[in-house]
Parts: C-alpha cells; sequence; structure tokens
C-alpha cells in the first residue's frame, strides 16, 4: 500500500507539468481499488502533503480532498495553511465518513477479581478518555454517574472529605470538579497530595473569572481507583495499566477499544495579512478529543468566564469559512472556536453534542478591545481611559453566522459554557438554532464589543440546569463604562451620555427566538448590557430581566407566566418596555428611574395591572383574557378579538424556532409547553405538574377539612415522582402549602408568582400545614 501511495504522490507531481485541472484527492482504506488516473492515499496527512506540494509547484484551481467512507484515525491535527486555499475537506456524509482523534487499544485482559479486569498498555497508548463499542465509559469516580443525579450526573458534599480521602491508597492525580458558591459556573482541580489536615492539595481552580470557594454541596471526583466501583468504570494508572469493570453482556475479547488522544481535529490557521482564504468542510463526522479543562485559560474581558483559546475545529485568520453538514460529538473540550480575525464564517447544519465545553464560539482577542479591564473588579480610571468608539484594531470575527445547528448535551464537564458563545466580536448572526440540555446559557454574549449582532429564530431550551443566577439567553456589558461602584457607573454615564456606545457600538437584535429557563430568565441581560432591541420572542417560563446597563428596547414579546425584572437601573437609562403580553407585575429592584417609557403592556388581571401602575407606570397598559390562538400546542399569536391588539401587539410567526434542515428537525427535541398558572386563562380547579410534584388549589370544603386548614385556601400536593427535585425534597403527599419567601399562598397562582421570583436562587422557602401543625422548609428548586 505504501507503494501505490508513493506512486500517486509522484504522479501528482507529474500532472503539474502536463495539466491545470487537477482537483481531486481520495483518501480511503482502500488504496488498490481505485484507477491509477486518480490521486489516491491511505491517510488524510498525505493528501494535505499533496494539496502542500502542488501548491507549491504552482497549481491554483479549486482542489478537493475526498473523505472516502470509514474511520479515519489521526495522530496530529489536520492542518491548513493560508496557501492551501481554495480547497475542499469533503465527507460521504456523517454516517458514512469519520474522523477520530483516538486509537485503538489492542488490549489483552486479565481478571483482577470478581468484577475487574485488566490490560497493561504501552506509554504510547496513554489516553484520558475511554470508548468501548462505541460508548463512553465512566473514570473512576465518586459518587457513581447517574444521568438523572444532576450537577456531573452525580455530586456529594463528602466527595473529598477527609474520611473519604482516607480510603485512596493514592490521592495524587484524583480530579476534583466543583461549582462555583454562588453557582456561577465552576472550577476543575487535579490533586497533587495530601496535607496535614488529610485534605487533599489542589492545582487548578484558574477556569472561572469569579474567584469563589468551591460549593459545599456540588463536587465529584473521579480518577480514584479505590472508586472503581461500577459497570461501565475504568482507570489508567501510571504504570499504564487500564483497569475495566465491563458492562452487563460485553466481550471484551471482541469489543472495540478507542482511547482519546488528541486535542484538536482541524486547525486552519492564517493572520489578517495572510488570512486561510475559501475553506470548507463538509459531510463529516469528527469524533474523540481530550479533556482540556486543565490547560492554560484566559479570561474574556470582565465577564465571568475564562476559556480555553481551542477546540475540535479551530479557525484563526481566516475569511470565506465554511463548516457545514458535519457533526462534532464526544469532544472533551469546545467543539468549534472562532477566533481572533476571521471574516465570512458560516458554521451551517452541523450536530454538535456530547461535548465537554461549548458548541460554537466566537472569541476576539483583548488586543482589539480599548482600555480593557480583566476582572470584575478592575476599572481604568477615566482620565487614562482610551475613548475613541469601537475596536482598537481587527483582531475579532465579524460578519459570520452559526446558523440552522443542532447543539445539545454540550457542558458535559465544564459549567461556565454555551451552545453559542461570542466575545468580542461584531456582527455574528446566529439563528435557526435548537439547542437545549446545557448547564448554563443557551446562547452567550460576553460583553458589549461591538454588538450588531442577530439572534434570531432559534428555540433555546433546557437551559442553567447546573448552576444559578442565569438565563436562556445571557450577556454581560462590564465594558468601559462600567463600573463595579453602582454610584461611580451612575456618575460616570451621567457625565459621558454616549459613553456606553463607546464599545456596544452597534445595536445586537433578539427577535423571533423562543426561549424557555426553568432556573433563571428566559432573557437575562446582566450587568451593564447596552444597545439592545429584543422583539417577538416567546418566553415560556423565566421572563425578561434587564440589569443596570442603557439604551435597551423591548416590545412586542409575549411572556408565558412571568414578566418583566428590571434590575438596578440608572437614571436616563433609555430603556423601553412596550407592547409586551406579560403575565405578572414588573418585578423591580433598586431603581433609580423608569428609563425612558414603560407603557401600552397587556396585564392578565385587574389587580396585577393596578399593582404596577402604583409603582408610577403602565398608565396606558390594560388587562384581559389575551385570548391565545392555542396556548396547549404554543402558538401564542392572538385572536381577532384580543385585547392585545389594543396596546400595539403584533401577531408574529410561531412556527419558525429552531432548526429547520429536514434531517435535524427530526432529531431535534423541543421544549414543552407550559399550563397556565394564573391569568384569566387558568382553570381554578386543574392540577399542574410543578418540579415532579401533581398539585392543585384547595377550593372545596372537603379539602379544607381533610388538611384540617382554618380556610379554604392553599396548594394541595396530591403525588411526587420519584427522582424528581420534589420527590427528593422534604415534601410529602397530603402538605399544604400556605407561604413561600413569606409571602401568603392561597393559590397555585401565588406559588407560581413567587417561584418564578426566586427559583434563580435555586431555593424556594416554604411553609406548609402538615398534621394540623405549620412547618417551614426549603425547597431546592434543583436535583
Amino acid at each position: 500500500m505504501k507503494k501505490i501511495a508513493l506512486y500517486n504522490f509522484v504522479f501528482a507531481l507529474s500532472l503539474i507539468g502536463c495539466s491545470p485541472t487537477v482537483s481531486d484527492i481520495y483518501i480511503t482504506s482502500n488504496v488498490e481499488e481505485f484507477n491509477n488516473g486518480e490521486l489516491v492515499f491511505s491517510s488524510i496527512e498525505e493528501g494535505v502533503n499533496t494539496v502542500a506540494q502542488l501548491r507549491k509547484e504552482g497549481v491554483k484551481n479549486a482542489l478537493t480532498i475526498h473523505l472516502m467512507e470509514g474511520d479515519h484515525r489521526i495522530s496530529s491535527p489536520i492542518r491548513i495553511k493560508p496557501e492551501f486555499g481554495p480547497l475542499k475537506l469533503i465527507g460521504e456524509g456523517v454516517e458514512q465518513t469519520v474522523v477520530k482523534g483516538s486509537k485503538v487499544l489492542n488490549s489483552k485482559w486479565e481478571r483482577f477479581n470478581d468484577h475487574i479486569f485488566v490490560a497493561q498498555l504501552q506509554k504510547e497508548d496513554s489516553f484520558d478518555q475511554l470508548f468501548v463499542n462505541g460508548n463512553k465509559q465512566i473514570l473512576a469516580r465518586y459518587p457513581n454517574y447517574d444521568e438523572n443525579g444532576g450537577h456531573w450526573q452525580g455530586h456529594a458534599e463528602d466527595a473529598i472529605s477527609p474520611e473519604r480521602i482516607k480510603t485512596w491508597a493514592n490521592p495524587v492525580g484524583a480530579i476534583v470538579h466543583a461549582m462555583h458558591s454562588g453557582e456561577w459556573g465552576g472550577f476543575h482541580y487535579v490533586s497533587t497530595g495530601v496535607d496535614e489536615n488529610g485534605e487533599l492539595i489542589l492545582s487548578g481552580g484558574h477556569q472561572n473569572n469569579r474567584p469563589s470557594k468551591m460549593h459545599t454541596k456540588y463536587r465529584m471526583v473521579e480518577n480514584v481507583f479505590e472508586e472503581l466501583d461500577a459497570p461501565g468504570e475504568w482507570f489508567l494508572d501510571k504504570d499504564y495499566r487500564l483497569y475495566y469493570w465491563p458492562t452487563e453482556g460485553s466481550d471484551l475479547g471482541n469489543a472495540l477499544m478507542e482511547g482519546v488522544q488528541l486535542k484538536h481535529l482541524v486547525e486552519v490557521v492564517g493572520t489578517e495579512e495572510n488570512p486561510v482564504w475559501d475553506i470548507e468542510i463538509s459531510g463529516i463526522k469528527f469524533e474523540h478529543t481530550q479533556l482540556t479543562f486543565m490547560e492554560e485559560y484566559e479570561p474574556l474581558l470582565r465577564s465571568d468566564w475564562t476559556i480555553y483559546r481551542g477546540a475540535a475545529i479551530f479557525l484563526e485568520g481566516t475569511q470565506k469559512m465554511s463548516i457545514n453538514n458535519c457533526e462534532l460529538t464526544n469532544m472533551g473540550g469546545n467543539a468549534i472556536l472562532v477566533s481572533n480575525f476571521n471574516r465570512d464564517v458560516a458554521i451551517t447544519d452541523n450536530h454538535i453534542h456530547e461535548c465537554g465545553a461549548s458548541g460554537i464560539s466566537f472569541v476576539g482577542s483583548p488586543e482589539a478591545v480599548r482600555s480593557p479591564s480583566f476582572q470584575y473588579n478592575e476599572f481604568v480610571p477615566l482620565a487614562e481611559m482610551d475613548t475613541v468608539h469601537g475596536p482598537k484594531s481587527n483582531k475579532y470575527p465579524s460578519n459570520s453566522t452559526a446558523d440552522n445547528n443542532l447543539i445539545h448535551r454540550t457542558g458535559r464537564v465544564e459549567k461556565q459554557t454555551a451552545g453559542v458563545q461570542i466575545a468580542m466580536a461584531m456582527d455574528i448572526t446566529v439563528s435557526r438554532n435548537s439547542i437545549y440540555d446545557v448547564p448554563r446559557a443557551g446562547i452567550n454574549i460576553g460583553d458589549g464589543t461591538w454588538g450588531g449582532h442577530i439572534i434570531e429564530y432559534n428555540d433555546v431550551f433546557s437551559t442553567v440546569l447546573e448552576s444559578g443566577d442565569h438565563g436562556a439567553f445571557n450577556s454581560w456589558g462590564r465594558d468601559r463604562f462600567w463600573h463595579p461602584k453602582r454610584d461611580t457607573l451612575n456618575q460616570i454615564v451621567t457625565a459621558n451620555p454616549e459613553m456606553p456606545k463607546w464599545d456596544a457600538i452597534h445595536t445586537t437584535v433578539i427577535r423571533n427566538n423562543r426561549f424557555r429557563c426553568d432556573h433563571g430568565w428566559d432573557i437575562d441581560l446582566d450587568d451593564g448590557s447596552s444597545n439592545y432591541h429584543i422583539y417577538n420572542n416567546v418566553c415560556l417560563n423565566g421572563g425578561i430581566k434587564l440589569r443596570e446597563g442603557f439604551f435597551r428596547t423591548v416590545e412586542n414579546n409575549v411572556m408565558i407566566n412571568n414578566g418583566f425584572h428590571p434590575h438596578v437601573w440608572f437614571k436616563n437609562s433609555g430603556d423601553v418596555f412596550k407592547h409586551n403580553i406579560v403575565f405578572t407585575e414588573h418585578k423591580d429592584i433598586r431603581l433609580q428611574d423608569w428609563g425612558k417609557e414603560v407603557d401600552y403592556n397587556l396585564f392578565p388581571d385587574e389587580q396585577t395591572l393596578l399593582k404596577t401602575q402604583s409603582k408610577g407606570v403602565d398608565q396606558n397598559s390594560i388587562f384581559g383574557d389575551a385570548l391565545f390562538t392555542d396556548a396547549k400546542i404554543g402558538n401564542y399569536s392572538v385572536k381577532e378579538n384580543s385585547p392585545a391588539f389594543k396596546i400595539g401587539f403584533k401577531n408574529f410567526d410561531m412556527d419558525s424556532f429552531g432548526v429547520a434542515n429536514t434531517s435535524l428537525r427530526t432529531l431535534a427535541e423541543t421544549p414543552a409547553i407550559p399550563a397556565m398558572f394564573f391569568g384569566t386563562t387558568s382553570e381554578e380547579s386543574a392540577t399542574f405538574n410543578w418540579l415532579g410534584a401533581k398539585i392543585k388549589n384547595i377550593i372545596t370544603m372537603a379539602e379544607r377539612s381533610a388538611s384540617g386548614l382554618d380556610k379554604t385556601a392553599g396548594v394541595l400536593i396530591l403525588s411526587l415522582e420519584k427522582q424528581s427535585v420534589a420527590g427528593n425534597s422534604l415534601l410529602q403527599v397530603g402538605d399544604v402549602i400556605i407561604g413561600a419567601e413569606g409571602a401568603e399562598i392561597n393559590t397555585v397562582a401565588d406559588l407560581m408568582k413567587s417561584y418564578q421570583n426566586n427559583n434563580w436562587k435555586g431555593k424556594l422557602n416554604l411553609i406548609i400545614f402538615r398534621n394540623q401543625k405549620e412547618k417551614e422548609l426549603s425547597l431546592s428548586t434543583k436535583k
């Protein structure tokens, strides 16, 4: 086969002098089946080398490397350089063509004990993730893996207690994962030993830009031999002995065992002056990259993020780059990262899932930012600040798209991650993506530099599953104008009213999306986020929050079971909130003023409207049943006689959320459509599912008598699902909830209002009536 490959390479060189139309190169394990008139090689490396040689010898036309059916294992990343373009790297479809960063382990197994087998490997076989017959196995850990176990699919307060550490023969190399104390992402550590108190000596913890202690509850430990105690678990010791507890029915003698060895699979790298031009990657399944959480990380300005600037597919210094119709799965870190200078990058029609970190990231360089700061409490004094508007250089992604991608089950290891992440970038379009099952935001914009983004027609739900104080869409805006001291910030912007637009020079548009966050806000514009236009969005649970920033217009949105959360507004913010359908009164916190206009909104009932009007806003707003076309299936357009039209609401498309690609749409899930908990559309006698509990209003004398209540009011617990949030709590069937967070609870609507206002905290303090007595308890709102 080597002789055939050499022949074809020599043949390629001979073609240079006699034909200007050399265009196709084939990579296959069956080289001998091709005719001698074609360029055919057995490895991608040979194909890439041939491209380099053809370009060196003067071939300028477009070239295509065809990856034929089969697994293509690589021992180093595919590196595409500026001189290679125009070039296509094309597979035969994700079901046929696979590029893997793993090695097949040819293991001779011996029995170690009743459950565990052991095989001696070589140093060059070392790996950090093990796959058996295509399925990822579990590195020995405590607590054991449980898909429904919450953070890291299982966590325990005693994961690294001295008592537990004493049971380990060698704690060196133990890997510790822990949430931030405020649940703002996570931290990762490796043990280097044990101190005099019997506690681990840890290195790491650099993966989050908001330093804190570990969360006392949400922590997990792995890579400890003594914790190898369940089927599917494995451990590789320092002498390269692999220990493995096979799953039931496994045939180790015939199993395909793969060890992951590469951090990156494709690197397309040029510069602004000499970019990689006109590259397409399509029709390929990319699989198996290493964990990267202990690599060097860098802060993304003053956002909560740090990031490893690398990914399975890494782009830097490119123009007219396309990644389409690919699948990226079983990645240890980021899937796709568009880094620093890039223009006209199109990431479309891809399926991204089972990734340790983020799905798609567009991340520029701090070198392009004027007067950057890198920690929450840092601030460049105004007298020393660069006051020129916009970027300092072109070292950032722009004019690029993430369109029609299915992204789910990302952030499997790292928790300060997103389905799509944008930082230090301009004019990025994120459209028609379905994003769900993520630990933090589905879409995150880390700063205001430099705006112009369009977020449209996305379906984002099942978010903030393993963190807190966040949203399905989240942004920060800790830009030049922002100061951690609120009074100072107010003074600075009062003196320089256009300062929030020095960095956020273009308006970011969020329109025609469907968001659902059950552990935070559906749309969360956090610290300083400025210059946004938010319209025509369906928010299914968490409502919309605007904190601190300036120049935001929120109009023509539908907020089911929730409403508007304005936090810490300053005078002359320029904010507008109008023509929206809301279900609750505005939940304002520490406002100095109500912005430019808060009016002409539709509320569900007179009481909610009057409570809002008492705050001095919404004088022209009205109340009434919105008359949705079919709320039970999520069609929140309103009927012809709806009062919503009286306040200026306009119907918008309810059928264009998420991926449109036919094959991806078949695979994609959709969010659960919520029951109406309150408003005129709710039914007093209805039962509702809430956190795994079936609940209803106390409405009859019989229910009141059976519970021993002194009035016909409260929320009755009818049943509890096992392994649910409510089922794992101290609640019991027959309890009646009569208070929450200091407020009286008479109906399900009261309970839901309190829950929606407080669930971002991760807990709800309740008063229940049980056995003729009141009892206080705290309900964790997540596992």
